[in-house]
């Protein structure tokens, strides 16, 4: 899954299993039990396996600043442009792993991190409707874009 909200809709929707999220380990699995009345289940361990806290950590001499590595975070804890060296904001990486797979480089790789305070979930949940309102403004933005250029290459030009 691309992150915590689809994997939550397909519990929700009968299409996916309570034990599929190494970050949120056998906790979020046993609160996931109690919320949807399923049965307790170990960690599908083809997902990963659970382990305490960690965090994305950037080798900040080999990042190349390609940037494939900001869309894929769901909470925005990366820090970069293109073409500049990007870190990881250590207190706000949920250890969900989706920026390792883009890095071109494998500058990237996953570190002990401080143990979640008791309102990151409503801090993650927060950050991630800003990260995907970014994102859907800069698709419709581009689409504009788009649709201005097509507009203006369809007009004849003026004569003189």
């Amino acid at each position: 899954m691309p992150g915590a909200k689809p994997y939550a809709a397909a519990i929700a929707g009968g299409e996916a299993e309570i034990n599929q999220c190494p970050p949120g380990g056998s906790a979020t699995i046993a609160a996931l039990a109690a919320l949807t009345g399923r049965a307790v289940q170990p960690l599908n361990p083809v997902h990963g396996l659970e382990s305490p806290p960690r965090v994305a950590w950037i080798d900040e001499s080999r990042c190349i600043g390609c940037a494939r590595c900001l869309a894929p975070c769901p909470v925005d804890a990366i820090i970069g442009a293109a073409k500049y060296m990007h870190t990881v904001v250590a207190e706000l990486c949920t250890g969900c792993e989706l920026c390792l797979p883009p890095c071109p480089v494998d500058c990237i790789e996953m570190r002990p991190g401080p143990a979640p305070a008791a309102i990151q979930p409503a801090l993650n949940r927060a950050r991630f409707e800003a990260h995907a309102a970014r994102l859907l403004n800069r698709a419709a933005e581009r689409q504009r874009e788009l649709d201005a250029k097509k507009a203006a290459a369809s007009r004849p030009a003026a004569e003189p």
